[in-house]
């Protein structure tokens, strides 16, 4: 080994205990039947009867997948979490999943309790596929319900219908997944306050694990984006968009589920690992078209389109692994933390807070929050969890926790956040 190769190694061993060594990675798969009518993602569409066993597309992509993974350099910590995110990730075939998650094992380790997830689409795999994900790793799997009306369904652009849904729900329970979540969206055109409760309520007698709630967010460049203007009808109003976070929240916590996150709730015992790493700014791999990794203090996103990220992992194979990328300022550091942190129910360790940036910028932090403070949107928290009266205090206190209130202080997140933008950061 040369001096030079000695160096290098010493500097990204240096950069991985400064930052964090990496025990999460994020796959992207980006294929799907059809493109719904609110995503912008990074996805290509297949049409309804390509998936990764008869789809040469599918198949190119996985290859250079494997590519990506085989040559990133390993930091020195298995995995804990994994996530297969898409797109439509059960158009895999189980050999192509299988086949992932044994080079990621090879290259990183797998730890033996690792959470394994993989996101599924209502009405794309049968109960051999399912079960053979399950025996390749597979322990945890999030489905797109988005909603229990057809109607709903069709104006979003999915492919599956109700019934697609109850019978992926009965495949899931023949083979006992038990950490299983749905996802549901609220906002969409047409959709009215009760059918989101029907929504929400069939959600619970189904019992998963988990459930995650989305608002809306109608984006340019997508078919919504070109078709609705945002808070025009047919979309539901500010008020009744408001109306239905608060329902979600006092349906699925009187169901059983904590409300540990801005969008998220979950059953004792089975919050998502794996989205924990992102909320707590942790580092993470992330491997394929789009995908984003905050790794040695940078984050990085990969190209948007096949062809781009086939070259980019051809440059990538050709530079032994390794890109040159910019350390994140302090500032962009400290943005992020509150940004991610505060979607967190328990909010952020102020002691923390103040360890990594400076009892002068916690004093900073506080000036620009306490309008919110008297507003009832953030909070201090003491240890037992109960909230601490600060009055007209100058500081936080030494020890506890800055929170957003639930659910207020949710709902104007990215009111507070954009105060806090303003006052912290540059832009």
């Amino acid at each position: 080994m040369s001096a030079n190769q000695v160096l290098n190694g010493l500097l990204k061993y240096e950069k991985a205990t400064v930052f964090g060594i990496p025990s999460a990675a994020y796959i992207h798969i980006p294929f799907c039947r059809r493109r719904c009518y609110y995503c912008d993602f990074p996805v290509s569409v297949v049409g309804d009867g390509k998936t990764g066993n008869n789809s040469g597309t599918i198949q190119q992509y996985v290859e250079m997948l494997c590519q990506e993974i085989a040559v990133t350099p390993m930091l020195g910590r298995p995995l804990e979490t994994i996530f297969f995110g898409g797109g439509t990730p059960s158009l895999l075939s189980v050999e192509q999943l299988k086949r992932l998650l044994e080079l990621l094992d090879r290259r990183f380790g797998i730890a033996p309790n690792a959470e394994i997830s993989m996101e599924m689409d209502p009405g794309t795999f049968d109960c051999q596929q399912l079960q053979g994900y399950l025996d390749g790793g597979v322990n945890r799997i999030s489905m797109g319900v988005q909603a229990f009306q057809d109607e709903l369904l069709q104006v979003c652009g999915r492919s599956h219908t109700v019934g697609d849904i109850w019978a992926s729900v009965e495949l899931i329970r023949q083979v006992g997944v038990a950490d299983f979540s749905l996802d549901l969206i609220s906002g969409l055109p047409h959709q009215t306050l009760q059918q989101w409760q029907d929504s929400l309520e069939t959600a619970v007698a189904i019992a998963p694990a988990h459930i995650s709630t989305y608002d809306l967010i109608i984006e340019p460049v997508t078919a919504f984006g070109r078709q609705y203007q945002p808070g025009a009808q047919p979309l539901p109003t500010d008020d009744t968009a408001a109306a239905m976070y608060r329902l979600a929240k006092l349906v699925l916590t009187r169901g059983g589920y904590e409300h540990y996150e801005i969008s998220n709730y979950a059953q004792p015992g089975h919050q998502c690992r794996h989205n924990r790493v992102y909320w707590e700014n942790r580092p993470y791999y992330a491997f394929g078209m789009g995908a984003a990794s905050y790794v040695q203090g940078c984050r990085f996103t990969r190209p948007r389109t096949r062809r781009e990220y086939y070259e980019w992992v051809q440059q990538l194979i050709a530079a032994g692994g390794v890109w040159d990328s910019p350390q994140t300022p302090t500032d962009e550091v400290l943005l992020e933390t509150l940004m991610l942190g505060l979607r967190l129910a328990e909010g952020l360790s102020l002691l923390t807070l103040a360890q990594k940036f400076g009892e002068q910028t916690l004093e900073q932090i506080w000036l620009c929050l306490q309008p919110y403070y008297r507003q009832g949107w953030v909070e201090i928290a003491g240890e037992n969890g109960g909230t601490i009266s600060m009055g007209d205090a100058d500081k936080f206190p030494v020890a506890g926790r800055l929170r957003l209130s639930d659910p207020e202080g949710f709902l104007f997140s990215n009111t507070v956040l954009a105060a806090l933008f303003s006052e912290l950061g540059e832009d």
